[in-house]
Order: C-alpha cells, then sequence, then structure tokens
C-alpha cells in the first residue's frame, strides 16, 4: 500500500499503534505491563542520596520508586512533582525529572521555562506572527512558558487555541497538587493517544480491531524478533540486546570488494535509527562494524549522525573505542519489542 497509514489496536491485550509508510513500518508504540508510564507525573517523596550517581531516589507511591538526577537542595521526607522520562529496565529505579513538561499536538507547556517560542521548523514569518498571536491570547495570563510546535503550521487557530488552553489548565491543575503523600497526580498517554500527538501528517488511520493482521503489521513484528535485519547489496546487521548493552554486529555477506566494509556500514547506519525505534531498544549501544580503513570513519560518522538527526529518541554519539568499535547512548523511552513478544 502506498502513502501513510496509521492502525491502532492491540498486540495481545496491550494497546499498541503502528505508523506504515509505502507498505513498511516505520514506527510502533506499544504499551508497557506494569508500572510508571513515561509522560506520568507523580508527586514524590525524596529519599536516600545515591552516593556516586549523582541522584537520589525518591518514593512515587504504589511501591514504585524513581531515581532523580542532579537535583539541588532537596532533602529527605520533602515532597515534589517529578515526571517519568523513560522506561525503567526490571529491578532498576524508574528514571525521572523535576522539570515538567505538559504536550499534546499543537503545544508544549513548560511550566519551568518561561517564555513563547515558535518551532523552528515553522519559517514562513505570516505562520509564525499568527501563532504568536495565538499563544499570547491563551497564555500572557498564567505566566508559563509555551512552544507551539512544527504540527501547528497546518492546523486551525481555534484548535490550536484549544489545544494549548487545555495543556495550560492541566498544567494549573497539577501544579496545584505538589503538596502531600507520594501518588501519581497525572498519567502519561497510551499508544493511541501518543500516535495522535506525535503522527501528524496526513495518514489513512485505521481502528477496527484486528487492523495490524489486516495491513501486515503483525507480520512486520514477526521480522523484528529476530536478531537479523537484511540490508542492500546482500550486507546484513545483527542486533541483539544483552543485559549491559546492545551489540550491533555489521557484516559484508559475500561481498569481499576493498569497499565493502565502508558500503556495509554506511548501510548499517542509515537503517539503525528505525530498527532501534521499532525494536524499543535504548541504553548502550556498541557497533562492530565490518572492516574499514580509519580515514572512512569519519564519512560514517557524519552518516550515522545524519541518520538519528530525524529520530524522536534522544541518542548521543559518544564515539570509538580502542578496539575499533562505535559506541551511542540511546534514552529508555519505550518498552522493549523483547518484553511484548515473551
Amino acid at each position: 500500500m502506498k502513502g501513510r497509514l496509521i492502525a491502532l489496536d492491540h498486540i495481545g491485550d496491550r494497546e499498541a499503534a503502528a505508523l506504515m509508510v509505502d507498505g513498511k513500518l516505520e514506527d510502533l508504540i506499544v504499551a508497557q505491563a506494569s508500572g510508571p508510564i513515561p509522560g506520568s507525573i507523580y508527586r514524590a517523596e525524596v529519599g536516600r542520596q545515591m552516593k556516586g550517581q549523582g541522584g537520589v531516589i525518591v518514593s512515587l507511591g504504589d511501591g514504585h520508586k524513581g531515581f532523580l538526577r542532579g537535583v539541588n537542595g532537596a532533602a529527605p521526607g520533602d515532597t515534589l512533582l517529578v515526571q517519568v522520562t523513560g522506561h525503567a529496565e526490571a529491578g532498576k529505579a524508574t528514571p525521572v525529572t523535576p522539570k515538567l513538561l505538559f504536550k499534546s499536538r499543537y503545544a508544549i507547556v513548560t511550566p519551568d521555562a518561561p517564555g513563547i517560542n515558535i518551532s523552528r521548523a515553522i519559517r514562513d514569518d505570516d505562520i509564525r506572527d499568527a501563532l504568536l498571536l495565538t499563544a499570547h491570547e491563551v497564555m500572557d495570563a498564567g505566566g508559563y512558558g509555551l512552544i507551539v510546535r512544527s504540527s501547528a503550521a497546518e492546523a486551525d487557530a481555534d484548535a490550536i487555541a484549544e489545544d494549548i488552553e487545555a495543556m495550560r489548565a492541566l498544567a494549573e491543575d497539577v501544579l496545584s497538587q505538589a503538596n502531600g503523600t507520594p501518588a501519581l497526580i497525572h498519567a502519561g498517554d497510551g499508544p493511541h493517544l501518543v500516535a495522535w500527538r506525535e503522527w501528524t501528517a496526513p495518514a489513512q488511520i485505521e481502528t477496527d480491531a484486528g487492523c495490524f493482521e489486516d495491513h501486515g503489521v503483525l507480520d512486520h513484528i514477526d521480522t523484528l524478533a529476530r536478531a537479523h535485519v537484511g540490508l542492500p547489496a546482500g550486507f546484513t546487521m545483527f542486533i541483539e540486546p544483552t543485559r549491559a548493552l546492545i551489540a550491533v554486529d555489521v557484516n559484508t555477506g559475500g561481498d569481499t570488494s576493498p569497499a565493502a566494509g565502508l558500503k556495509a556500514n554506511m548501510a548499517a547506519a542509515k537503517a539503525l535509527p528505525t530498527q532501534l525505534r521499532l525494536r524499543g531498544l535504548g541504553g548502550q549501544i556498541t557497533m562492530d562494524l565490518a572492516p574499514m580503513t580509519k580515514r572512512d570513519r569519519k564519512p560514517f560518522e557524519v552518516a550515522l549522525r545524519a541518520a538519528f538527526k530525524s529520530d524522536a529518541v534522544d541518542t548521543t554519539l559518544v564515539g570509538w573505542t580502542p578496539l575499533g568499535h562505535f559506541e551511542l547512548q540511546r534514552k529508555r523511552e519505550r518498552v522493549p519489542l523483547s518484553e511484548v513478544l515473551t
């Protein structure tokens, strides 16, 4: 099928959303089975300092623990509002931050960062001026910060104003509940709402039960269950998560030409962001690349950086190891697909 398709369905008993582009799976979001959901806001109680790790353990209520990094002046027993920033590995505390974001389709309200900003992706001066006018009409009385997202460029002014107002009202409600015992104040969005919020380009939308099977999403998911990833020209890549890191092995296959290593590595660089996103993988990533000369490292890095530029999940390109491996650090923002398929 040509074009964009958004399918909203379930995998087992878990809510899930899939984005298909020209018949290929481009993005996949699956609900986690339990625990704090990314985007959720908790009233937390500060606990013990984690010496050497630059943070503190906080209680989120209902037996959940969070890890809060880089907070100054908080003493054990203090309460504060925190937001879940990512998926926690089994047995580890959930990562949280005190910098709250109230994010919707057209706007992000930022209580801790005053000022109104328009997405840099919107370059038309007339559109920017109109968006600024709408934003000031809604926000001037609140004192909070606001980011108008790129999706607002093509949206109706009334819809944008309603979106901003809803996020501002939500921020006011949440911030009014800062005092008390540890508890969930606002639950993060599920996959269907995240799809509405983030996949804003025009698309056909399917919501019928079984639409994953009807449009081949389940077939793509079955492929993702395997470590093997086929690349152009017969090159291959294997992505294998371990407890400590994610190992990525790149091979040239039957091509033994001098340029094969660089070609295979460039193909892997282009495919890696999508593969990590679809598999829900984050953390430390180590790439065991196909053999190539040191002078080929720079074009590989440029290609890798370009590939991750449009990826929504924060990824840091760390650099080369003494053994010639390339390392990355990626935010654990999603549920690993392996958890869903077990």
